[in-house]
């Protein structure tokens, strides 16, 4: 506004930022262009990617390495070690390690294969969640950075969808 004739309109000149303001504003708008589709396709992808992994430790007879590409398909059956493993280390209070170790080897399956199609995405991402939340509070309370991590994209994936390339966004438009 022009302090001398408060309705006189200022020059464009006059009214963008310059210098390092102008620069950092920039910048944000840059960034605010970022497409939500890309950020939940990559944050699919490496949360999945990683109960993915965990559930491959918890089972003999299904291999698929979705970073190497390798595929070995045989009937899925809970490895001893899971059961052990829940049995020893994990301990959580309410279920038996039989039990535990066929939820969390289902679970780290199947959730994560939604999450990459983009199937039902919120609701595996909160399946993913609660099994975060359970890593954290009952098993290992020290890695809060890496949960918090796994969490925060999650959360993301919960509140915005799965965005443009997944199912979800497909069966939305056909509706």
């Amino acid at each position: 506004m022009n302090t001398r004739n408060p309705t006189a309109p200022l020059s464009a000149a006059a009214s963008a930022p310059s210098g390092l303001t102008g620069l950092i504003g920039a910048g944000v708008e840059l960034m605010s262009r970022i497409p939500h589709s890309l950020v939940a396709l990559i944050g699919r992808f490496a949360v999945a990617g990683v109960f993915w992994r965990s559930g491959q430790t918890k089972v003999d007879g299904l291999s698929i390495d979705l970073v190497e590409g390798n595929f070995q398909l045989g009937w899925p059956r809970l490895s001893a070690n899971a059961v052990d493993l829940f049995r020893e280390e994990y301990q959580l209070p309410v279920l038996p390690p039989e039990l535990g170790a066929l939820l969390a080897a289902t679970g780290e399956h199947l959730l994560p294969l939604l999450l990459l199609v983009g199937l039902g995405t919120r609701f595996a991402a909160l399946g993913l969640l609660v099994m975060t939340l359970v890593i954290q509070l009952l098993v290992y309370p020290g890695a809060w950075a890496v949960h918090g991590t796994w969490a925060a994209v999650l959360l993301w994936l919960m509140m915005r969808g799965a965005g443009a390339v997944s199912l979800d966004h497909l069966i939305e438009r056909r509706a």
